[in-house]
Formats: structure tokens, sequence, C-alpha cells
């Protein structure tokens, strides 16, 4: 069966021109489903039926994982069994009506104002990686970029003087974004002055470089990030995508239309940023209750309730 795993990852490779760490994903998931099969007497693709699948994803749940990963695992799983049949490998697709795993949605983490403040004035400008740093955390902020568009950024995706750059999804959907005047003059100063520090071939493309002078890696960024948020005080898991959360959060928060920052972070179904919609919502609702003279004695006066009837 691995050899049908091999050439179905070839196919979606080749065909839909997925990123490499799409097809690992993808590889990964059958792998893992390929050995629980297995292990059930299972010899050849044409003996898996819905009971088997319906006997894994069980087992999955049983392990704890994210609704999220279940549907992932169950995706990968139909776009093989869509394949094989496609290919005349098999006869009937086993994963044929069954129902995706219910998602749960999160409320994303958002940044306070006054957080990223801290964050993007933590790096040292002095020095060419600080001011790498720098210049990486206010692109992430002032666009709402995945981490993975921001690494692949090239220089000549990126115009200071215009206020703009040009970046491409994993699904290489490409989209034009407005940069801020203070991220634009950062992002000028690290190119011109920082990043030929940094550079060791001049034929080198990537707009950030690691200190062996080769294109900043997501994992390389994720460890940056830590670090200055440690730096900063700001508790919890902090990731990249937070500050993607907090810019989405941050425009709608200040009068946005959702459908310009639908647009600028690359949403294909509009349902997935209205979920800042609600983040808005909830902060409107907090300002309101720690404010509203009329509210601020309504809770006052629930608090001497609360102290006399325990007196």
């Amino acid at each position: 069966m691995m050899q049908y795993v091999q050439s179905f990852i070839r196919y979606i490779g080749d065909e839909k021109g997925l990123s490499q760490n799409t097809l690992e994903s993808y590889q990964r998931d059958l792998l893992q489903f390929f050995e629980f099969i297995e292990k059930q007497g299972i010899e050849s693709a044409d003996q898996i039926k819905k009971v088997h699948i319906s006997m894994y994803m069980n087992n999955l749940k049983g392990h704890s994982f994210a609704s999220s990963t279940l549907t992932r695992k169950l995706v990968s799983l139909r776009s093989f069994f869509h394949y094989m049949v496609k290919e005349s490998l098999l006869e009937q697709d086993p994963t044929l009506y069954m129902e995706s795993p219910k998602l749960e949605k999160k409320v994303p983490q958002v940044l306070t104002v006054e957080q990223v403040e801290c964050l993007l004035a933590a790096p040292d400008v002095l020095s060419p990686p600080g001011m790498r740093d720098k210049a990486m955390l206010e692109l992430l902020y002032a666009t709402g970029m995945k981490v993975s568009e921001l690494m692949a950024l090239n220089l000549d995706d990126v115009n200071p003087d215009m206020k703009f750059l040009r970046c491409t999804s994993s699904s290489g959907k490409e989209r034009v974004l407005p940069i801020s005047s203070i991220s634009a003059n950062v992002v000028g100063t690290y190119m011109s002055q920082m990043r030929p520090n940094l550079a060791r071939e001049q034929q080198e493309k990537a707009l950030f470089l690691n200190n062996l002078g080769t294109r900043l890696t997501r994992q390389g960024f994720w460890k940056i990030l830590k670090k200055y948020a440690a730096e900063s005080g700001i508790n919890g898991d902090i990731t990249p995508h937070t500050l993607r959360h907090s810019f989405a959060a941050h425009l709608l928060e200040d009068g946005a239309d959702i459908r310009s920052v639908q647009e600028m972070l690359g949403h294909s179904d509009i349902s997935t940023t209205q979920i800042y919609g609600a983040l808005t919502k909830k902060a409107m609702k907090d300002v309101y209750e720690n404010h509203h003279p009329r509210e601020r004695m309504y809770s006052t006066q629930l608090k001497e309730r609360s102290s006399h009837d325990n007196d």
C-alpha cells in the first residue's frame, strides 16, 4: 500500500502544486492511517471499508486530538481514496458519505495595542539582526500576513517607497498589501543599511536572512518571536498567528470594513473573518460595562449587596 501513497503524493504535488509542507502533512496522515490499518490485519487497499475508517477516527478521538486535526486527517484520506478510484486502483471510495467532525470555533488570542507596541519596540535596531527582527514584526502587524508568506518574501516583493508589498500564499494566490509609513521606513532601512551585513551571496533574493546569509525559516522566526515576547512581559502562548489575529481585530475595532480586512487576510470565506467581529463586540461590551456611569453604578450596587449578604 505504501507505493500507492507515494504515487498519490507525487500526483498532488504535480497536479495541484501544493507546498512541500502540505505534501509532508498528507504523507504523515496517510502513513499513520495505514499503520493503524495493518494492525487490524488488512493487507490491501481494496479490503478497506467505511467501518475501518470509522474505527480509525474513533481511535484518534480517544487520544484527544483536536477536531481541526481530525478533520484534516479525514480530508487526507478522502483525497487519497478519491485518487485511487480516479486511477481505477479501487472500485469504491470508502470515505464516501462520511461526516466530518464538527469544528470547535476557538476565539483567537489577540494582543492589546499596548502589548503590540512593547513587542515592536523590543528589538535592538542598532544591530543587523535586531533591525531585521524589527522589520519582520512590523510587517506582520502591518499586513496580517501568515509567517510562511513573510518568510517567502523576496527583495523585489517589497516597495518601501510606494508603501506596498506583494505576497503569495501556499496555494499560489497572490495579493498586494499596503504597509504603514512606520513599517515602510523600518523595512527600507533594513534593506538598504542592515541586510547587506547579513548577506553573503549577492544573488540571494530572500528578504529576511539568517546568520548564515540564507533565507530565515518559520522555525527561526518562531524562536525570535518567543524571545521578544518574553522580554516584553507578554504572557501566554504567543505565536506568529497572534499578530495576524491582532492585526484583524484592531482594524475592525477601529471601524475598518470587514470585506477589506477579509481581502487583506486572504480569506476565501467571510465567515472566517467574522470571528474578529465577535471579538470586537466583546471588547465593546467590556468597555461599556466598565465605563458607562449607569452600568458602573449597577455593578457597585451588586458588590455592596454581595458584601452585605456575606456579613
